[in-house]
């Protein structure tokens, strides 16, 4: 109160806050509204989210082969490979895309498959870890993981391998720093993570001569 006895004029900061009450007030209400709220959804439109999805018919070319499925549109890359085409090496980790174990190339680059729509990868080529040696002969990043014991239990093996061969294919296995660098999305619960590295490296120097010429 003024020393008058009025009432003193607002100030800037009074009107700020009375703005943004405002605003979340009608924000939230506009929410509620259109059913954006949890909670404030309508049941029966919860249930029909949540009812199997018709399905539809996609090509996907894994490994050189075409497989023709009827997927839910949901279905990610990783459970079509898995549970449609029994392709199981691609691991199933966390499920968020931070831990790599799912990791597959789609047209030569690397991708958490787990993150990845299936119907999003039709007309592409994917390569997963049984495509990745020719017959009997293992690609030279397998057999460095064997010769590096590169693996402990084995469940990152195949997404740390898929990684690691587009790594050297983007020329980043440059160094041992190089390759942290740039493998740090796939992780490994045993910590072999020093042997993974040198492998990836002695890959890179086999490989060399084949890039080049």
């Amino acid at each position: 109160m003024e020393a008058n006895g009025s009432e003193s004029e607002p100030s800037d900061l009074d009107l700020i806050r009375r703005d943004l009450v405002k605003v979340t007030a009608a924000t939230c209400g506009a929410l509620a509204a259109g059913g954006f709220l949890p909670g404030a959804a309508d049941p029966a439109a919860a249930r029909d989210a949540d009812a199997p999805a018709t399905p539809f018919s996609v090509v996907l070319r894994v490994n050189g082969t075409e497989h023709q499925l009827a997927l839910d549109p949901r279905t990610t890359l990783l459970d079509a490979l898995r549970e449609q085409m029994g392709l199981t090496g691609t691991k199933k980790g966390c499920g968020l895309g931070q831990c790599g174990a799912c990791t597959v190339l789609v047209d030569g680059k690397r991708v958490k498959s787990c993150l990845w729509l299936a119907a999003l990868a039709e007309g592409r080529e994917i390569s997963t870890i049984e495509g990745l040696a020719q017959g009997d002969r293992l690609h030279p990043l397998q057999v460095a993981f064997i010769e590096r014991d590169a693996f402990q239990c084995g469940y990152c093996t195949s997404g740390q391998i898929m990684a690691g061969v587009a790594c050297i294919a983007e020329g980043h296995a440059g160094s041992l720093q190089e390759i942290r660098d740039w493998m740090s999305g796939n992780l490994c619960r045993c910590g072999a993570y020093d042997h993974i590295v040198v492998a990836i490296q002695d890959a890179a120097r086999a490989l060399r001569p084949v890039r080049e010429g």
